[in-house]
């Protein structure tokens, strides 16, 4: 079984880590299954890859706004970079034929680059199926981007099956967004995807020797993801460590500006935290800490939330309210304490993560446990394999290599 797995990794490393965490358990579900990756993460490779599962590398993009990206590292213009990424999508199709295209989120690609390599792997007899996570934006922006295009009735033109990585009872896109009747028919609710950022093998990101059990000095651990956006986030945090008794962490992400990052240090140094700038597997981090400071991205509350560990969100509001939107569902249900940007400061910081602190882990693990399904890493994956079985029991038809000039 062939599988090409897309995410236009724009902002952030979301994308790929969701993508990551369905193609490990599909490949332990069916080993002899190969996947294809493309993905335009400068640090795919930091994040582990799978066995059986190779990266094909687009030219990274940067997000300019909602729905619009220039090229992060190359000197050319939106359009070429886009007809970049489109051809290299398109080859891949036409070399892989695989039997299901699994696309994360832009149902045609950033800028429409996928439009092409998705008519081209349908034409082929292969299977094509949309990932979403829970939440994208508040309903009235999703309809108001989505209406013009018609995009609820493309995505059923197009897609054989839409995954949600999420669960119903805590926010239901297909109703939110107005999926049309046949298209929620075809709607899968997954549950959350949580066994993302896994190390790469032989750098299972050993915990440091200093962080032995110690009730007296509890150890408070700050992440804002990528990092693109999490200076200010950062910046609080570790003017809230100052004086206190715990043990504090901050990781800045890789995608934070130098000036920034340099500023960070230099706080770090000051406050006395350990700062990072990446760090691999951290989830295993996640885990050990008494209390975790962050963003309200998706793949960090999974996976924090998933470790029963106290979490304190101060969620991203700008250019997507998705973040807001998600940490206001998770803190109804006791799952999180939650800090909004205008709320923000050094003391209320400080405040926040000494309830948090206090919150009893036997607790917090029910509460979450009864409430937030996170295997959607399998569920999503067994849904793969389902369709692309369905995909090899009909005739492929074999698509034209272009041909080649050789010199």
């Amino acid at each position: 079984m062939r599988f090409l797995f897309y995410s236009h990794d724009g902002f952030g490393l979301g994308h790929t880590c969701r993508n990551l965490a369905i193609a490990r358990c599909l490949t332990e579900l069916e080993p002899r299954a190969t996947i294809l990756l493309a993905t335009g993460s400068d640090d795919v490779t930091r994040l582990g890859v799978p066995d059986r599962v190779e990266i094909l590398k687009l030219p990274g993009l940067r997000k300019l706004g909602n729905e619009n990206y220039g090229p992060r590292h190359l000197g050319v213009s939106a359009e070429e970079v886009r007809h970049l990424r489109s051809r290299l999508l398109t080859s891949a199709i036409e070399s892989l034929r695989p039997d299901v295209l699994l696309v994360d989120k832009h149902p045609f690609g950033a800028s429409g680059e996928l439009k092409e390599a998705l008519a081209m792997s349908r034409q082929s007899g292969g299977r094509a199926v949309l990932g979403l996570r829970d939440i994208l934006d508040e309903p009235s922006t999703v309809r108001a981007e989505w209406q013009p295009h018609h995009l609820p009735e493309a995505i059923t033109d197009h897609y054989d099956a839409v995954l949600i990585y999420g669960q119903r009872e805590l926010f239901d896109p297909s109703a939110a967004y107005g999926f049309p009747p046949e298209l929620a028919a075809r709607t899968r609710f997954c549950g959350y995807v949580a066994n993302c950022g896994c190390a790469p093998d032989g750098t299972s990101a050993s915990l440091p020797l200093a962080w032995t059990n110690d009730s007296a000095h509890p150890l408070v651990l700050a992440t804002v993801g990528g990092g693109e956006d999490g200076f200010t986030l950062l910046e609080h945090f570790l003017m809230a460590c100052g004086g206190d008794c715990w043990r504090t962490v901050a990781v800045a992400g890789p995608l934070m500006p130098g000036v920034q990052h340099a500023r960070l240090q230099h706080l770090a140094h000051e406050f006395g935290v350990e700062f990072h700038s990446f760090v691999p597997g951290l989830n295993h981090w996640l885990a050990v800490a008494n209390a975790v400071v962050c963003m309200g991205g998706y793949n960090t509350l999974a996976q924090t939330l998933a470790a029963s560990t106290p979490v304190v969100c101060v969620p991203r509001c700008e250019p997507r309210r998705e973040q807001l939107v998600r940490a206001e569902a998770f803190a109804r249900h006791g799952l999180l304490r939650l800090v909004t940007p205008d709320q923000l400061s050094p003391e209320r910081l400080r405040r926040e993560i000494r309830v948090a602190l206090s919150t009893p882990r036997s607790e917090l693990r029910d509460r979450i446990h009864s409430t937030v399904d996170f295997n959607g890493a399998e569920r999503a994956a067994m849904h793969l394999l389902g369709l692309a079985q369905a995909a090899g029991l009909r005739p492929r038809q074999s698509l034209p290599l272009p041909q080649l000039a050789v010199a």
